[in-house]
C-alpha cells in the first residue's frame, strides 16, 4: 500500500474509529454478561489478547530471531501491555467512558518523563508546561465524582492512570526491542503472546470463569480483538513507517473524543461540564508536551 496523503488519512481515520470502539465493546460485553468487577475485566482483557495472539500464530513461521536483550525487552513490553489492559478495562467498571479513555491516553506525558529518567532525554520547557496543564486537567476529571457514572469514580480514574503508566512502559520497551533487532512483526507477535499468557490465569484468582456467558459476550470480545486490537493498533504501526511518531501520537489523542461520542450514542452517557473542561485541558496539555518534545528533536 502506497503512503499517499489520502491513504494515510483513510488508514488513520479507520484506526481512530477502531480503537474508539474498545470502551464501548467492553461496556456492552459487561452489560450483556451480567458480570462485573475485576474478575470479569480480566476475562475480557485475557480473551481479547488471546484471540489477537491466535491471529498472529502464522507469523511465527517467519519469525526473525534477534539478540537475547531484544527478546527480553519484547517480553517486558508484553507484561506491561497485560497490566495496561487489566487496569484500564477494570477502570470502565468504576468510572465513565469519557474519564477513563481521556486519562488512559495520557501516555505521551509519561513517555516523556520516563525517557528523561531512563534515557536522559530531558524534556523541553514546553514539554514541562504541557505536563503541568495536563495534570490540571487530570485533577479536574479525577475529582468530579458528582457527575461521573460508575460505582467508584476515584478508583476507576486511578486504574486508568495506572493503565497509562503501563502503556508508556510498553511503548518504551517496544522501542528498545525493535532498536535491538526485532522487526515490527516479530516484536508484536512476542508482545501480544506474552500479554495473553500473562493475563490468562489471572481471572481464576478472582473466581471468574471463561465460560457460561451469553453468546453475545463472546461476540463483543471477538470484535475487540479484531477492531481495536488488530485493525486499530496495526493502522498506527503502519502509519509510524511514514509519519513522525509525534504526529501519530497526537492523532491517537482523538480516541477519547471518538469514545465519548460513541458513549453518547450507545448509552446516552453525557459527560458533565467539569469532565468536558478537564478533558479539553488535559488534551491541550498533552499536545503541548508532545509538540515541545518534537521541537527539541527537530
Amino acid at each position: 500500500m502506497r503512503s499517499t496523503p489520502l491513504t494515510l488519512t483513510i488508514v488513520l481515520t479507520i484506526g481512530i474509529l477502531s480503537v474508539s470502539t474498545a470502551a464501548i465493546l467492553i461496556r456492552l460485553a459487561t452489560n450483556v454478561s451480567g458480570a462485573s468487577g475485576v474478575g470479569f475485566s480480566l476475562v475480557i482483557a485475557a480473551s481479547r489478547l488471546s484471540i489477537a495472539a491466535l491471529f498472529l500464530v502464522p507469523t511465527w513461521r517467519s519469525f526473525q530471531p534477534a539478540s537475547p536483550n531484544a527478546i527480553k525487552f519484547a517480553i517486558g513490553a508484553g507484561v506491561s501491555l497485560a497490566v495496561h489492559f487489566a487496569t484500564w478495562i477494570s477502570s470502565l467498571s468504576y468510572t465513565s467512558i469519557a474519564a477513563s479513555t481521556t486519562l488512559v491516553t495520557t501516555n505521551p506525558l509519561w513517555v516523556a518523563l520516563l525517557s528523561w529518567f531512563w534515557f536522559r532525554e530531558k524534556p523541553t520547557r514546553a514539554t514541562f508546561l504541557g505536563i503541568g496543564i495536563a495534570m490540571l486537567g487530570g485533577i479536574l476529571i479525577g475529582f468530579d465524582n458528582a457527575s461521573q457514572d460508575g460505582a467508584n469514580p476515584l478508583l476507576g480514574n486511578g486504574l486508568a492512570i495506572v493503565g497509562a503508566w503501563a502503556a508508556s512502559l510498553y511503548l518504551l520497551l517496544g522501542r528498545e526491542a525493535q532498536r535491538q533487532g526485532l522487526t515490527v512483526g516479530s516484536y508484536v507477535t512476542v508482545a501480544y503472546t506474552t500479554a495473553a499468557i500473562t493475563l490468562f490465569p489471572l481471572p481464576f484468582l478472582f473466581s471468574s470463569s471463561y465460560v457460561g456467558y451469553p453468546i453475545l459476550t463472546y461476540v463483543y470480545i471477538a470484535l475487540m480483538a479484531i477492531f481495536p486490537q488488530l485493525i486499530g493498533h496495526t493502522s498506527f504501526n503502519w502509519a509510524m513507517r511514514y509519519l513522525p511518531p509525534t504526529i501519530v501520537t497526537l492523532i491517537i489523542l482523538l480516541e477519547p473524543v471518538g469514545s465519548t461520542i460513541f458513549a453518547i450514542a450507545f448509552f446516552q452517557e453525557i459527560p458533565g461540564s467539569q469532565i468536558l473542561v478537564g478533558a479539553l485541558v488535559l488534551l491541550i496539555g498533552v499536545a503541548i508536551a508532545i509538540l515541545g518534545n518534537s521541537a527539541k528533536v527537530s
